[in-house]
Formats: structure tokens, C-alpha cells, sequence
């Protein structure tokens, strides 16, 4: 039976595989929002956070005597590539990548609250604090998407009924 220290190690190991998932979908969006250009502002912010986020994780994991876990990084980072490349096919990528980042954002917002309650049942306190950091970037930026949701959905149909418009020409 796995001890809760070890169960916390795991854990911290999901959550930079998480954290590797995250980079590689958002920056296979951001070159892509040239139209959005404060969705694609707030995204790069978000892509050095997460960046950040990785490397706090890591660090956590090394003072913990232990490291990242290279097969699920790679996993992780497989996943966000197929979903990123998916959003390619359909006119409605923006739409669709806003959907999924925000439905990500509340994911990781959950482990790193799990991951807070891991640490404090363990004793250790600067894993809680590092988690308790990011999670309130995480809070941040599902906040900043679930505001600007509005404006996303009223430029793509905008932009989507001057190209058919256009079109029709």
C-alpha cells in the first residue's frame, strides 16, 4: 500500500505532466489567434504562468528527493498536440480551444486543491504554498475566459458573416 508521501509524489508528477499538457495545446493556439488579439495576449501571459507552473512543480518534486515522470510528460504533451492540431479542421477553432481551455483551467484548478489538502495531510508546507500560488493563477485565468467569452463568440460570428458574405460576392 502506497504511502500518503508517496501518493503526494505521484500526484506532484500529474500535475507537471498536466502542466506539459497545457504548454504544448496553448502554444499550438497561439499562433492561430491573430484575429483575437486579447485572447491571444492573455494566452502567451498564460503560457509563461504555466511555463512557471512546471517548473515550481519540479522544483516541489526534487525537494522531495524524487523527479518528473518522463512517460506521462510525453503522454501528456501527445494528448494536447492531437487536440491542437484537431482545432485546425474546423472553423470554429476559436471557439472550440476557449471551450477547452477553460474546461483545463477548472481541471487543473481541482488538482492543485487536491494537491493542497495532499501536502498539509503530509507536513509539507511548501508544497502547500507553491500549489496555493499557482492555483490562484489557474483561478485567474478560467476568471479572465469565462469574461471574455462573450467577446470571442460575438467576433468569430462577425468575422464568420463577413467571410460568407464575402463569399456570396
Amino acid at each position: 500500500m502506497a504511502t500518503a508521501d508517496t501518493t503526494l509524489n505521484d500526484w506532484l508528477r500529474d500535475a507537471h505532466a498536466m502542466e506539459q499538457q497545457a504548454l504544448t495545446m496553448l502554444k499550438g493556439q497561439e499562433s492561430r489567434l491573430n484575429s483575437y488579439p486579447d485572447l491571444r495576449q492573455r494566452i502567451s501571459q498564460h503560457i509563461r504562468e504555466t511555463e512557471r507552473h512546471a517548473e515550481l512543480i519540479r522544483a516541489c518534486l526534487e525537494r522531495r528527493n524524487t523527479d518528473t515522470s518522463g512517460l506521462k510528460d510525453a503522454g501528456a504533451k501527445l494528448t494536447a498536440l492531437g487536440q491542437s492540431l484537431s482545432g485546425i479542421f474546423v472553423s470554429d477553432e476559436v471557439v472550440k480551444c476557449s471551450l477547452a481551455n477553460y474546461t483545463f483551467e477548472h481541471m487543473e484548478i481541482a488538482s492543485y486543491k487536491m494537491l493542497m489538502e495532499a501536502a498539509n495531510v503530509v507536513g509539507d508546507s511548501e508544497t502547500e504554498r507553491v500549489c496555493e500560488e499557482i492555483l490562484a493563477e489557474e483561478e485567474a485565468m478560467a476568471s479572465w475566459l469565462a469574461d471574455h467569452a462573450g467577446d470571442v463568440i460575438r467576433t468569430f460570428l462577425q468575422r464568420s458573416a463577413t467571410d460568407a458574405e464575402s463569399a456570396k460576392r
